[in-house]
């Protein structure tokens, strides 16, 4: 080893280690953006690192589209090198570097796959119905969301104005005051598919290279007012937060479970062979403080369904569009993603560090970390998501 060279210091227990290497874009001091790999408290850069063009990119959309064989390639390769001595000079601290979104995102679609959260919802919204729509149960419910409103993660959220409802009957213009969170999980699409061609559910791995935690900001009062009858469009599209770091979907091998039952039994479109359910535990901080932990076990649809409705009319996909789950949430009060269910509508408060809360205010901050079982037996982490709230401008 020369004096130019470093070997790593990677505990056994590290949340970052081999056998989860996620990808991002960074910026070393002074430096320009270009791909980097996680290991430890440190930031590998690839393009200098594998000597490839293709990693001096300030996005991650043209190793992508390279296809599962290459990822496959490129991760085996990065396990070798992370174990033996690396030049300095590809070597910088995590904590100093800067960060951006890891993909150029072309679409982005939300989806609403809990049970448990969309039961909840059901009965706030509809109380003198039943919590779940007729077509719930038969379907990954989603909606195209505002791709050039994603932010990499610790972009502050600006507090969005629209139209309220109000007693009258008539709205006022004004600044959300019920501005909530939903905790999801993002996937990423590597290779797409060609308009016109859908994507089934065992091909899921085929097209998809990761995963990147997601905070889907909601303006639930906006919302109320505006989502009849097409749904969410303003009370969404101000802010998605997403994390910096996307884990690869190979290093969640060991974290994929069965989905639960799923009844009425799904089109044969929506059914595969595959599991491709998650064991993923998920953490919301506000202002620092656990406030729920929901699990991603929970959800009733699995995102290779969701890609495969997605796509089952024809709608193409491309390298960097990225789908989100929709809220996770769990059958117990400390399982909701969202503040809107943990305070039973706005009735209940939240205990954050001795403050009484329902809804977020300026000045708050949440962060969504999640952990997963890794393939070689210790806990991978996928990095987080966080944000802070800015008074509303004007």
């Amino acid at each position: 080893m020369s004096t130019t060279d470093v070997r790593l210091e990677i505990p056994a227990d590290a949340p970052f280690g081999p056998d989860n290497l996620p990808y991002g874009i960074f910026a070393p001091p002074g430096g320009e953006f270009r791909a980097g790999v996680r290991i430890g408290t440190q930031v590998l850069d690839l393009a200098a690192l594998l000597d490839d063009s293709t990693f001096h990119r300030p996005d991650l959309n043209a190793f992508l589209v390279q296809g599962p064989q290459r990822w496959h390639a490129v991760r085996e390769r990065l396990r070798e090198l992370v174990r033996a001595p690396l030049p300095a000079a590809v070597v910088h601290p995590a904590d100093a570097v800067r960060t951006k979104l890891p993909v150029a995102i072309g679409d982005y679609v939300d989806f609403y796959a809990s049970i448990d959260h969309a039961t909840r919802l059901g009965r706030f919204l509809r109380p003198n119905s039943a919590p779940l729509l007729p077509n719930w149960r038969h379907l990954p419910v989603g909606y195209h969301g505002r791709a050039g409103s994603v932010v990499v993660s610790g972009t502050p959220v600006t507090r969005p104005r629209g139209q309220l409802r109000t007693d009258s009957g008539a709205p006022e213009f004004a600044p959300s005051r019920r501005l909530d969170i939903e905790a999801e999980l993002g996937f990423v699409i590597g290779a797409g598919s060609e308009l016109g061609t859908p994507i089934a559910v065992d091909d899921f791995a085929d097209h998809v290279f990761g995963v990147a935690l997601v905070d889907d900001w909601s303006a639930r009062d906006i919302q109320a007012w505006e989502a009849q009858p097409l749904g969410p469009f303003l009370g969404k599209s101000f802010a998605t937060s997403m994390a910096a770091w996307i884990t690869p979907l190979a290093a969640l091998e060991a974290a994929r479970i069965p989905i639960g039952a799923q009844q009425p039994r799904p089109l044969p479109y929506l059914r595969g062979q595959r599991d491709w359910g998650f064991d993923i535990d998920v953490r919301v901080h506000w202002n620092g403080v656990e406030v729920s932990a929901p699990p991603y076990r929970a959800m009733y649809w699995s995102a290779a369904q969701m890609l495969a409705h997605l796509t089952i009319n024809g709608a193409a996909t491309r390298p960097g569009d990225l789908f989100a789950s929709g809220t996770i949430s769990g059958p117990r009060r400390h399982h909701c993603g969202s503040f809107i269910e943990l305070s039973g509508n706005g009735s209940e408060s939240i205990d954050v560090g001795g403050a009484a809360r329902t809804f977020l205010l300026d000045g708050d901050t949440v962060t969504i970390t999640a952990t997963a079982p890794g393939v070689g037996g210790t806990p991978i982490a996928l990095g987080e998501v966080s944000g802070r709230i800015l008074p509303a401008a004007g």
